[in-house]
Parts: C-alpha cells; sequence; structure tokens
C-alpha cells in the first residue's frame, strides 16, 4: 500500500474533495473519531489530524467512525456502483432505475445521485453508452448495419437511431463501412512542443496528436474522406493551440469522439481535473465508476484521441511519478509545469 501525502491530503479535506472520498480517513484525535475527506463538519486543526488509509485502520488505532458523514458507507456506495455497473453490462434488457437500485440495497432517487456522481452519467446514460459502445464494434464487423444493432442489444432498430446514430457521429452505415462517405478535415499546426494534428468532422474534433500528419490520421481512418481544413477548423485549431501554450481554463469545444463505455467514462473524468492539478490513476479509475480498474484506466489514457483537449496528461502515477504519456513525457513534464502542476 502505497504512503499517504499528508499534505496533498489534508488539502484534499481543506476544500471537501468528494473525489477523494475512499482513498483514505482523516482521524482527529481531539475528538477520537475519523471521517471522509468532504465531511462537512467544521475542521480541526492540522496538528490534530492524521490520515489513515481507510476505517479498518482508523478503528485499530482506536477511532470511531463520524456519525455525520459515515465514512464507512464510501466503500459501500463504490461496490454498490461496481454492482450495478456490472448487472448493466450483463443484462440483455435494460434494467429500471427502480429495479437496479433494489438490487444493490438503495432507494432509487438517493441511487441515482450516487451513481451519477461516481461516473459522471445517470446509470440510463451509462446503459445506453455501454449499448451504442457494443454497436460501434459490431458495426465494423457485422455485413448488415440491423445485424450490429440488434447484436449491440437494442430491441429495436429505431431506438439505437434515436440515441446510437446521435453519439456516434457518422452514420451507421457509415461508420460499418470504415467511416466511407464521412469527411474529416486536418491541419498539423507548429507549438512549442512541435507538430500537432488537429482533425475534425463537422460534429466536431476527432483527433488530435503530435507529430501526426495526414497519412496517419487516413490510417486511422481508412475509408473516410480527408480533406484540408476550412476556417471553421482553423478555429478550432486555434483554441487548441492556446490549450498548449497558455493553458487555463479549458475550453469548451465540441467533440466526435467515440469509444467504449469505460473509455468514454475515464475520458469524461479526465476532463473533471482543473489545469495546475492531477490524479493518480488509482483516483481516475474511481472517478470513471470502476475503482478496481486502474490498469484498465491507464489503458483508456492510451488510447485517448484528443491529446490535451482531453488531458490525460494530468494523470500521474500513485507514488508521485509521472506515468507513460502517448506522446513522450517530456511532453507530459512540460504540459504539467506550464499548468504549474
Amino acid at each position: 500500500m502505497s504512503t499517504i501525502d499528508q499534505d496533498a491530503a489534508w488539502a484534499a479535506f481543506e476544500r471537501r474533495d468528494r473525489t477523494q472520498d475512499g482513498a483514505f480517513v482523516v482521524a482527529v484525535r481531539t475528538t477520537g473519531i475519523y471521517c471522509k475527506p468532504s465531511c462537512p463538519a467544521r475542521h480541526p486543526r492540522r496538528d490534530n489530524v492524521s490520515f489513515l488509509a481507510d476505517g479498518a485502520a482508523a478503528r485499530a488505532a482506536g477511532y470511531r467512525a463520524c456519525l455525520r458523514c459515515k465514512p464507512d458507507d464510501v466503500a459501500r456506495d463504490s461496490r454498490a456502483v461496481a454492482e450495478a455497473i456490472a448487472l448493466i453490462a450483463a443484462a440483455e434488457e435494460p434494467v429500471g432505475l427502480a429495479a437496479l437500485a433494489a438490487r444493490v440495497g438503495y432507494a432509487p432517487h438517493h441511487f441515482q445521485r450516487l451513481f451519477t456522481r461516481a461516473t459522471g452519467v445517470s446509470p440510463a446514460a451509462y446503459a445506453r453508452a455501454l449499448r451504442a459502445g457494443r454497436a460501434a464494434d459490431a458495426l465494423q464487423q457485422a455485413d448488415r448495419v440491423t445485424d450490429a444493432i440488434y447484436d449491440a442489444g437494442y430491441g429495436a432498430a429505431s431506438r439505437f437511431y434515436a440515441d446510437g446514430a446521435r453519439r456516434l457521429g457518422m452514420a451507421p452505415s457509415v461508420w460499418a463501412r470504415g467511416g466511407a462517405g464521412a469527411t474529416i478535415r486536418w491541419t498539423q499546426v507548429a507549438t512549442s512542443l512541435g507538430p500537432l494534428l488537429v482533425a475534425a468532422t463537422d460534429k466536431g474534433l476527432c483527433r488530435v496528436a503530435f507529430d501526426e500528419d495526414a497519412a496517419a490520421l487516413a490510417a486511422r481512418f481508412p475509408r473516410a474522406e480527408i480533406a484540408p481544413g476550412d476556417t471553421a477548423l482553423a478555429g478550432l485549431a486555434a483554441a487548441v493551440v492556446a490549450l498548449v501554450e497558455t493553458p487555463g481554463r479549458d475550453a469548451a469545444l465540441p467533440l466526435d469522439v467515440r469509444g467504449t463505455a469505460f473509455q468514454e467514462a475515464v475520458w469524461q473524468a479526465l476532463k473533471t481535473i482543473p489545469a495546475g492539478e492531477t490524479r493518480s490513476y488509482a483516483e481516475l479509475a474511481a472517478l470513471a465508476g470502476q475503482p478496481g480498474a486502474v490498469r484498465a484506466a491507464g489503458t483508456a489514457c492510451g488510447s485517448n484521441p484528443l491529446a490535451v483537449v482531453v488531458p490525460c496528461h494530468r494523470v500521474t502515477r500513485s507514488d508521485g511519478g509521472l506515468g507513460g504519456y502517448a506522446y513522450g513525457v517530456e511532453r507530459k513534464r512540460a504540459l504539467l509545469a506550464r499548468e504549474g502542476g
């Protein structure tokens, strides 16, 4: 088990950081209780506080759980979300909120908030993303679009066209043909960290990558029409360059990316990390709703199609090391230095 950074833990406790609930507990010597980091109670003095790995460690040291924030419920909540995700993934038909909440032992309205806080989306939205992700995979392999739609778990083609097609960006038949008929515009812009490819469909950015060019883009989308950028893309490219050169508040740029449900949950979690801050791979997995999927979270970072825009460079190892980066550790170090992270 890695050593807890006491200063970082205190900073998280001071800001009542919900994303750190479950990462450690706060032991208060003057009261003999332990709390979760987001506890709403008045904060004790720093010199009366220590940070322990979990409730078991705190109880072994003689502390009792806070009755206000109920820190031991955090582990139960995480298990419930993980169980719900497994149930959604295994179900052949959509599972309603009431049935899902009953299976994991929570009231529906409470579990809706809990699941949304943990994953960034509601259970229904998570299920839709999962089905659409399966459809994306099936569309690349199936001979007929309708076969792929039913294989992905849609009860009717109309349901897929209602939400799946919108999520994919391209029409299902186009996706099945590897992007045939879709137009992707591209440009390569100069940055202080090297040349940067910026590419977009009419829906939004689909690829941002250092050291790639039109040939690499064509290999990634072999049947799409790869065309030079226009005025609209120039505006997007300028905004992306600004993220590299003068990072600060991240821009709300239109995106057209797709992945598995878990990959998209990770990418969404990455966008919640403010400039100047970092999260560990374990924290990222928890933010994505699967605390045990640390290695998978790292893999999802590696498959991130939008460098800098989806800030996978803000994820580091639990021991403080930089960890990997698809475009080189030196670029990662430079980006973090510019952000003050």
